[in-house]
């Protein structure tokens, strides 16, 4: 469970304004706001799905929550940590194997939904399940981040995470690296390669599928504040060679030309095509541990993002409980477009005491 704390120290310090926000006006081509409301669909599937005992070894709760629409219809979700295991009679979990209980704990999984169906997938065997993405070492580990399709195969981000100490906070980001896996066997990759890496940022918060080009959102996080970066990569793969936002708004080869373009988003957001403009999703962290889900409009992929505008408040935060990383699923089916965003608990016990804390939650998203 102590990397389950980690994932959520980053949010704390999260309180200074955004330097784009703060520009007036919206932009022209933005798309009028109508509403949201609960997606009931996806949240009782999450939530049916994971209390369900009819199988001991597969998902209870995780965060994360990204997916990627496969040729053949299905969903492929997926998630970094993750529990999976029983849920007793009261809504609670048993403790990890660790602490001598039956609860498995990995970093990163799959869940593939077919016809409102979900099967869980881990690298492993069933009886020793293992991450997809499995550390090199008992010091590393790996979040997944956004996903796309190249040449039939699934393209997984993932971000490396090292621990150089002792101490509690003694952990970093460490690398960037992306997983080829086949459609029709997603237990392992095939390959997996490194991206770019030089320049502090964490590829890849949201992916983008415009035109000629992948666009690849980044965070940089300097806890406090947290930096959105851009690159972009032509063709479908993000094998290709990348090109880099500069602070003049030309794209560069290097790596290191790569500029804080707003601040103000969260460690996973995402950029959508909605009509002819593009609208920018996150989790609001310009206040601390906010519960507001805001959006960002503009006419390029590329931005500026203005018009900051609030598009739900999340009822789960209160006391222990937060929520963040809300982002958009634009290949989902719903009744406009579907963001998910996640809930957690500062108090560790709190995953064990109710299992229904710590899983996605799903809303609808409408625009004129």
């Amino acid at each position: 469970m102590k990397r389950l704390r980690l994932a959520i120290v980053p949010l704390l310090l999260a309180f200074l304004l955004p330097q784009q926000a703060m520009a007036a006006g919206t932009a022209a081509c933005a798309p009028e706001f109508q509403g949201s409301s609960v997606n009931s669909r996806l949240t009782s599937l999450f939530t049916n799905y994971g209390n369900d005992n009819s199988r001991f070894d597969d998902w209870t709760g995780a965060d994360g929550t990204y997916s990627v629409r496969l040729p053949s219809g299905k969903e492929l979700w997926v998630f970094s940590d993750t529990f999976l295991g029983q849920v007793n009679a009261d809504g609670s979990r048993p403790p990890v194997v660790e602490e001598g209980g039956t609860t498995v704990f990995l970093n990163n999984t799959f869940a593939l939904e077919r016809d409102g169906r979900l099967r869980t997938i881990t690298g492993g065997t069933p009886r020793r399940p293992k991450a997809i993405m499995p550390p090199r070492d008992k010091q590393h580990w790996f979040w997944a981040g956004d996903a796309t399709l190249a040449g039939g195969l699934v393209e997984v981000t993932y971000q490396e995470y090292e621990k150089f100490g002792p101490g509690q906070w003694d952990w970093r980001w460490h690398r960037n690296v992306v997983a080829a896996f086949p459609q029709g066997r997603l237990e392992r990759p095939i390959r997996v390669r490194d991206l770019p890496s030089g320049n502090g940022v964490a590829w890849a918060s949201g992916i983008l599928k415009d035109g000629r080009y992948t666009y690849v959102y980044g965070v940089e996080d300097k806890d406090a504040t947290k930096y959105m970066h851009l690159a972009r990569v032509r063709g479908q793969s993000l094998l290709g060679r990348w090109e880099f936002l500069t602070a003049g708004g030309t794209w560069s080869w290097n790596e290191k030309d790569s500029a804080r373009l707003m601040d103000g988003v969260a460690n996973e957001y995402s950029v959508t095509r909605v009509g002819d403009g593009y609208v920018l999703i996150t989790h609001d962290t310009t206040e601390p541990l906010s519960a507001k889900i805001v959006a960002y409009s503009s006419c390029s992929p590329s931005g500026p993002f203005t018009g900051k505008q609030v598009l739900y408040t999340t009822p789960e935060t209160s006391g222990n409980i937060f929520t963040y990383n809300a982002h958009a699923h634009p290949g989902v089916a719903g009744d406009g477009l579907v963001v998910s965003y996640n809930v957690n608990s500062f108090e560790n016990t709190d995953h064990y005491r109710d299992v229904s804390i710590y899983r996605p939650r799903f809303i609808d998203v409408r625009f004129g």
